[in-house]
């Protein structure tokens, strides 16, 4: 949920617009954003939106930015392309000024002059902003890592970062993630031998599961796949969707013939045949754990596939991904996953502790910020600062909606604006206020439809008709017809559902709220939020 604004005098620049995923405390929302009033309260001081890089958390909010402030959006080449596809999506497209920016060839966005410098990351065309301001020049890392070694030749640009140290920075503000790693983050290159020492020893299929912006990732997987005569099919909405634009701007270098849709993946040899995959933090519904479960329309694991698992565990996901790990081995497949192994099967993107050293060494700011972390990295990041030699008054440690003020005099923090989060339901649009999140959790009350089934823990049949309970919605009484029918989509999804997916209660919950969801999207028009309960008899 990344967003920053610098301001001066009447003029305002946005920084990135993402979003954040839900918790588990955010029942029923989709994706929440950053609470934009003060930006609605001072759109007319807009000047502009500039994207760092592609990543969710720095674009996925820009559709609903924009419905609000219609201003012009900088980004890289590639970070508009992503962004080009998601306002599409929204019917924005039409209506909204994209620019590109290039690297090293500044230009004037109001009283800001802006340059943009090539960094190396986990996606590609990312970068940090060097900002002149009357102020002085402010310098914003976006996400980062100093890959000296980068699959596509496109380094971090060093040299500028110590130019502009040189003339003189007034604030850093650098990315914390990868604080509480000593050291330097391996190259995007250092999975090569563990890849190829995969596909040297697999004996039927190859499963790649990895972050869909990781474009360097799978052009690794095509050279492989064209150096062992494996043909390749991508499957998963958000996978294809980045290939795809990835091959369009030549970023991504297919031969020719080696490409093939995903449902001709029954008729290439398994020893031939490579996938590669979304689902990397077990999501009931990505590709792979569908796949675990003998779901996917296309993909079945067989004993003897090998499943690669390219991507780190993103906290809080971890029984789910382990759970779609077990099933993996139900099938018999080998599955190779860890980031800790040697060599590594997946890399970060974000900067190390001697890598975030090396930034304020070459910056050498008057005042140090960080951002992109918890508290406690950015915690971190302030002690790393005070041991390279920041003067403690120079070093602050800000919290959303905190402001800090630069002038003649030196920096200090000024009144908070209003932020916060907003919570969106995707399939309405609808904003989910924080205060109906805590009376939902509470006492379960506004927009809840609970179908509660009692299935037999031995046979996973159903004991009983499927009870629907509703609360905000409508009146379940007044609507027998509409109770009838839900029965029904139940019913049909649980027969349609394997012997193993009805022992694992988190897939049929899933199964079932997303087919209700429809269901009632359809009769009704409404989304409520469904929350399915079962019951072991």
């Amino acid at each position: 949920m990344n967003m920053m604004v610098l301001e001066v005098a009447d003029a305002l620049l946005i920084i990135d617009a993402g979003v954040m995923f839900p918790g588990i405390e955010h029942l029923g929302v989709d994706i929440v954003i950053p609470d934009i009033s003060y930006l609605k309260e001072n759109q007319s001081r807009i000047q502009a939106i500039v994207l760092t890089h592609g990543h969710e958390d720095h674009i996925g909010a820009l559709p609903y930015v924009l419905e609000e402030i219609n201003v012009p959006v900088y980004g890289s080449a590639f970070t508009l392309a992503l962004a080009r596809s998601k306002l599409e999506e929204h019917a924005l497209l039409d209506s909204t000024d994209l620019r590109e920016m290039r690297p090293r060839e500044p230009f004037k966005v109001g009283p800001f002059r802006i340059d943009f410098l090539p960094m190396t990351h986990s996606t590609i065309d990312a970068g940090a902003l060097a900002i002149e301001t009357p102020a002085g020049i402010v310098l914003h890392t976006g996400d980062f890592k100093l890959d000296s070694t980068p699959p596509d030749g496109h380094m971090t640009d060093l040299h500028a970062l110590a130019e502009y140290g040189k003339r003189g920075v007034l604030a850093l503000f650098s990315d914390s993630t990868n604080i509480e790693r000593p050291g330097i983050t391996p190259s995007e290159r250092a999975v090569r031998e563990r890849f190829s020492e995969i596909f040297t020893q697999a004996t039927g299929r190859i499963l790649i599961c990895a972050f869909s912006s990781s474009v360097h990732r799978m052009q690794l997987v095509v050279d492989l796949a064209e150096q062992f005569g494996r043909r390749l099919a991508v499957t998963g909405r958000s996978m294809m969707k980045v290939a795809e634009i990835s091959q369009k701007m030549g970023r991504l270098r297919v031969p020719p013939g080696l490409l093939i849709p995903p449902h001709e993946v029954r008729q290439v040899p398994r020893e031939k045949l490579a996938v590669l995959m979304t689902g990397s933090q077990g999501e009931p519904m990505a590709a792979l754990p569908r796949a675990a479960v003998q779901k996917h329309r296309h993909v079945e694991i067989a004993p003897g596939d090998d499943v690669v698992i390219s991507a780190r565990v993103i906290p809080g996901n971890e029984v789910s991904i382990f759970r779609m790990i077990d099933h993996l081995y139900r099938r018999g497949a080998r599955i190779q996953y860890g980031d800790g192994s040697q060599p590594p099967i997946h890399v970060s993107g974000h900067a190390s502790r001697e890598e975030l050293a090396l930034m304020l060494n070459l910056v050498r700011p008057r005042y140090f910020i960080p951002i992109h972390g918890e508290y406690r990295q950015l915690y971190r990041h302030t002690q790393l600062a005070r041991e390279m030699g920041t003067p403690e008054e120079n070093i602050f440690l800000l919290e959303s909606g905190e402001v800090l003020e630069f002038d003649s005099a030196g920096a200090r923090r000024a009144d908070p604006v209003t932020v916060g989060r907003i919570c969106i339901d995707v399939g309405t649009l609808d904003e989910v206020e924080e205060v109906i999140l805590k009376e939902r959790r509470h006492i379960s009350e506004d927009g809840i439809v609970v179908p509660v089934l009692a299935i037999n823990r031995h046979t996973g049949k159903l004991e009983s008709e499927p009870e629907i309970i509703s609360r905000g919605f409508i009146s379940m009484d007044e609507a027998q017809d509409l109770v009838v029918s839900a029965r029904r989509v139940i019913q049909k999804t649980l027969a349609k559902s394997s012997a193993e997916e009805m022992t694992d209660w988190g897939v049929v919950k899933e199964k079932i709220r997303v087919a209700l969801r429809r269901h009632m999207d359809k009769e009704t028009g409404k989304s409520p939020m469904i929350l399915p309960v079962i019951l072991e008899v």
